[in-house]
């Protein structure tokens, strides 16, 4: 399995316009990636405009799925006008 905590800093003022476009990416990757077993986001309670996406996939494969859909591309370009930096990604191994 691989693990995936993605950092997105969100313009103060485009919080709901992210949130929007992002649960509707969200439901997507849900309803249609057996292979991504959470897909998350959350908001930070200390830091505002702070989100992290919690991910973690089954496999390489599913990962590298997710990543290439349609709807990845299209709703990273529709959250690009909301962010206040660029996205940081982090990955990581399963302990098993």
């Amino acid at each position: 399995m691989i693990g995936v905590v993605a950092t997105l800093k969100v313009q103060p003022d485009k919080s709901a316009d992210f949130e929007k476009v992002f649960l509707g990416l969200q439901n997507k990757v849900k309803a249609n990636e057996p292979g991504c077993l959470m897909y998350q986001l959350t908001k930070s309670r200390t830091e505002e405009g702070v989100y992290k996406v919690l991910e973690l996939y089954a496999s390489a494969d599913a990962l590298k799925a997710h990543g290439g859909s349609d709807y990845f591309k299209a709703a990273g370009a529709a959250m690009g006008p909301t962010m206040a930096a660029a996205p940081v990604i982090e990955y990581l191994d399963a302990v098993e």
